[in-house]
């Protein structure tokens, strides 16, 4: 896991740009919409859908807009057909890129991120190539108004895979499949929940400087500003004075 915390710094300022800027509503709509197509629109029995959810409440978004979300998926009320297709590449200095879209028009988004890599001095590459690379987790952060031990104890008995502590908090990381049983001791034992959302954490990070660093935090930005992109994971580890000055 060796320099996921600045990896999680990054995510945690994108979201506070994307909620700014207005994208995180459209980005948890898509979510919604695909869980619910995909597993029904019942959260209980869908815990892609009940993640989702959670996430677009935590943002504030109104109810209305969630079932409306919720019924175009179950085919409700008419909506978008949405694709999910991810796309793989490498930025500057070899950086692996993994990105998630949710898209209507996948011809026009293939399009559109392979010349966002090509701007940005890197490459889209073939399926396989780098999604290797990264594993499913589960990452939850919990805020430092508890035990350690007690924290650690109640985790590691749910099946949580480590515990680490950060700067702001605790971080907690599981195997995707362990993701919801984990979330749930915590929420049983009253434990507050910061973020918890399931990822793409790189295996191994690579250190990129200078020049190379900006290249790749500015590849990212550009990815991640794409309406279609829901995700954006690489497998870079870039000192956390560069990531902030880029910001």
């Amino acid at each position: 896991m060796s320099g996921h915390s600045k990896w999680a710094t990054i995510k945690r300022a994108k979201g506070a740009k994307d909620a700014a800027r207005g994208k995180l509503f459209g980005r948890l709509i898509k979510e919604i919409t695909i869980a619910a197509r995909d597993g029904g629109g019942d959260p209980e029995g869908n815990p892609r859908l009940r993640l989702a959810i959670d996430r677009a409440k935590a943002a504030n978004m109104p109810n209305d807009n969630i079932n409306r979300a919720i019924k175009r998926g179950t085919g409700e009320i008419e909506g978008v057909h949405y694709e999910e297709i991810n796309y793989e590449g490498y930025g500057p200095g070899g950086v692996a890129f993994l990105v998630e879209t949710i898209t209507d028009n996948k011809n026009r988004t293939v399009a559109e991120i392979r010349h966002v890599f090509s701007k940005h001095n890197g490459n889209l590459a073939e399926n396989g190539s780098v999604s290797w690379k990264f594993d499913r987790k589960g990452v939850i952060s919990i805020p430092k108004n508890y035990d350690e031990e007690e924290l650690m104890l109640v985790v590691i008995e749910a099946g949580a895979e480590d515990m680490s502590v950060e700067d702001e908090h605790f971080e907690i990381v599981t195997e995707a499949t362990d993701f919801e049983t984990v979330k749930k001791a915590l929420e049983d034992n009253d434990i507050e929940i910061g973020e918890a959302e399931v990822q793409m954490i790189p295996q191994n990070t690579l250190k990129v400087e200078g020049k190379d660093a900006e290249g790749v935090l500015r590849l990212y930005e550009a990815l991640e500003d794409h309406d279609d992109v829901q995700n954006v994971y690489a497998d870079f580890d870039i000192d956390a004075d560069v990531m902030e000055s880029m910001q």
